[in-house]
């Protein structure tokens, strides 16, 4: 009795006595596969400058100097600070910047002057005017439980507690003055707060030498222990250089662990006797908006009254209530 041979294309099987052999298959597979990988591996050689691209890149340098310090030094170095300044009275240059990743358009404003009060323990008063008119844009005061936002150029006046329950489609009539005070002076880390320290670093490129460089930093995390929990959600999130040890950002949290305010701190200018960050930079994430705050004059700790925080409102202008 003859035996059958018949192949069958595509499959990689023969038919054998009427019946498929997988093995003869395997074997055929194997030696073409390992023929393959042969092949290939003589060919590298050749082929080698067609796989990758080697390109130079600037190199950042680490600065000379990096100081170290312990967390108790950082928190003093905060509290300081916070206790040495008890009001200020700037003259500054906004440049306000809408929308973002969220809203799929970013609009930047034309840079218009203004001024910032600002007296401990909470009271405020921010006024931005007009580009080339210099009639007022906004005009906002506070107590720090309260406030008032004069918008003159819709004729309407916003009063309301510091709490945002419903964002407004403006950016503008969503700010607060508690944005401004916990941006403009880093609030104090109190003995009930848990620290985290870590040491970290960032690049960039150095404005005076135009040069990449690596910038070092500490990172200070403020954390609060919750009720009845072994959990400790952050409240603030502190970056020192450790160039200086001086902070350049704070990112403050929500009690949802969401950021709510990132600050950035500009480099440290000399205001008469004072020494200041020249530009803050207040984002709001959550909002999509910035405002980056550019300080011409800085005067600290001269005597404000409570009538620099009060706003004269012309009494036919409406009134929206805020809860």
């Amino acid at each position: 009795m003859k035996a059958t041979m018949r192949w069958r294309c595509g499959r990689g099987s023969r038919r054998v006595g009427g019946i498929y052999s997988q093995v003869i298959a395997l074997n055929v597979t194997h030696r073409i596969r390992t023929r393959l990988s042969l092949a290939l591996m003589l060919a590298l050689p050749a082929l080698n400058g067609c796989l990758w691209h080697t390109r130079k890149v600037p190199v950042a340098k680490m600065p000379v100097n990096v100081l170290t310090a312990a967390p108790e030094q950082l928190v003093d170095a905060i509290n300081k600070q916070y206790d040495a300044i008890d009001s200020l009275n700037a003259t500054v240059t906004f440049t306000a910047t809408e929308g973002g990743s969220l809203k799929g358009r970013e609009t930047t404003y034309t840079s218009f002057s203004g001024y910032i009060l600002l007296r401990k323990p909470e009271s405020l008063r921010v006024i931005g005017f007009l580009p080339v008119v210099h009639t007022r844009a906004f005009d906002m005061g506070s107590d720090g439980k309260t406030f008032q936002l004069w918008i003159p150029p819709k004729n309407k006046v916003i009063e309301g507690t510091n709490a945002v329950p419903k964002p407004s489609p403006n950016s503008l009539e969503n700010m607060r003055p508690y944005v401004f005070f916990d941006s403009l002076l880093i609030r104090k880390i109190g003995p009930a707060d848990k620290l985290l320290m870590t040491v970290d670093s960032d690049t960039g490129v150095n404005p005076r030498t135009k040069k990449l460089e690596i910038r070092p930093e500490y990172i200070l995390t403020v954390a609060r222990p919750q009720a009845q929990s072994n959990v400790e959600l952050a409240e603030r999130v502190i970056q020192f250089s450790r160039i200086d040890l001086r902070p350049v950002e704070e990112d403050i949290y929500d009690q949802n662990g969401q950021i709510q305010t990132i600050a950035t701190y500009g480099p440290m200018q000399t205001f008469g006797t004072e020494r200041f960050p020249g530009t803050i930079t207040i984002k709001r994430p959550l909002e999509q908006y910035q405002i980056l705050i550019t300080f011409q004059k800085l005067v600290v700790n001269q005597p404000l009254t409570d009538d620099q925080f009060q706003l004269t409102v012309p009494q036919a202008t409406p009134v929206q209530k805020l809860p």
